[in-house]
């Protein structure tokens, strides 16, 4: 069992919807929740990337020097980097942090944003370009010379002169909800991601994902992108759930609606039917609540409820096939260290020697911004 963390490389706050409370993208304020990450015990944590984020690549490089042992799940966009500068910089990041790199590929599912970087593809055709990128990319950390020529690469003797830390090269993440999405999950990665979705939708993606998989002799893990809202009770549970969308109004929700139509991404068009726009009927699923995704792309539920509900909703995932999470909460500092102390020690699977844990959490020290 693998849990990773967030780190909002698009400022953080704990509203949605208002610029109360809101935290820019210091160094300093990143460098302190990848600290708590990095003590309390997280695998790891994932870095955004997009228009509106910080420059991942970059802001993990700063991060690796003032963190010890968690890993970066870094986003990459095939449509928007070589393979071959891409294994490049996955090797160097590697090797120089001793092994701490993950990778996170991103189709994109956002035509606006793609067509600022210059990306004017179809759906199907960005999963051609992912396709060809990976076969490309896994070849290089052979160690091969690579020569491939395909509908949107034409690569002549590439090398990788350089290998990673990892062996044979940094474990590859990756979600997709199409059709497209999951031929290439199944032919190429080694994490199949799915946003949060009620357990019976996650059990059918992976029951799809991991049979093709399969049909081609390899295994997929799988993971699932969720945020937290815990507390010590259910009715402070979900009294601070509210809390969050306390200033989105009708008009956000309309607004937010209308620009996730343009979105031709599968994923999350099933977020998106996940509330409804309706405020009113956002328990999708027991403890699995739909309100981040009224005003928010991307992952849009949260698991609401006391530490040994949330905990056992985590297990429910598990008993799936699911073996790595990525969570986050609002705000990402604060409730890192919620969901560790409270949620870590209910969870046999993560929890697996009491050495390991009593250490964590020695380690880790209470930000002054909780009082």
């Amino acid at each position: 069992m693998e849990i990773l963390w967030f780190i909002p490389g698009m400022g953080d706050a704990r509203f949605l919807n208002t610029q109360e409370s809101r935290r820019n993208t210091s160094f300093g304020y990143l460098a302190t929740v990848a600290r708590a990450v990095d003590s309390l015990g997280f695998t790891g944590a994932l870095l955004p990337t997009g228009a509106g984020c910080e420059d991942s690549w970059t802001l993990a490089s700063g991060l690796m020097a003032v963190t010890e042992r968690m890993k970066f799940l870094i986003a990459v966009r095939p449509g928007s980097m070589s393979p071959t500068l891409a294994a490049r910089m996955a090797a160097s990041f590697d090797r120089l942090s001793g092994g701490r790199l993950l990778l996170n590929i991103i189709t994109g599912g956002d035509p606006v944003e793609l067509a600022g970087d210059g990306t004017h593809l179809t759906h199907d055709e960005r999963y051609e370009v992912t396709d060809e990128f990976l076969s490309i990319y896994r070849q290089l950390f052979t160690g091969e010379e690579v020569n491939f020529k395909g509908k949107h690469n034409d690569i002549r003797g590439g090398k990788l002169l350089l290998p990673p830390f990892t062996r044979p090269y940094p474990t590859l993440f990756f979600g997709g909800s199409s059709p497209a999405g999951h031929r290439v999950a199944a032919k190429h990665v080694d994490v199949y991601l799915t946003l949060g979705e009620p357990p019976a939708a996650v059990a059918a993606k992976i029951a799809d994902v991991r049979g093709q998989a399969e049909a081609q002799g390899r295994k997929l893990r799988v993971g699932v992108r969720l945020h937290m809202v815990v507390r010590d009770t259910e009715g402070q549970a979900w009294d601070a759930a509210n809390e969050i969308i306390k200033y989105v109004d009708d008009a956000a929700i309309t607004a937010h609606q209308a620009k996730l139509a343009q979105f031709d991404s599968v994923g999350q068009s099933r977020q998106a039917t996940l509330n409804k726009g309706n405020r009113e009927t956002l328990e999708i699923s027991p403890n699995l609540w739909a309100g981040i995704g009224l005003v928010n792309k991307g992952v849009g539920t949260a698991l609401v409820g006391d530490p040994q509900t949330v905990a056992d909703r985590l297990r429910e995932y598990m008993a799936l096939g699911v073996d790595t999470f990525i969570l986050s909460g609002y705000p990402h500092l604060e409730e890192a260290y919620r969901v560790a102390e409270s949620v870590f020690p209910l969870l046999p699977e993560w929890n697996n020697d009491p050495d390991r844990v009593d250490e964590v959490f020695r380690k880790s020290t209470l930000p002054t911004t909780w009082q």
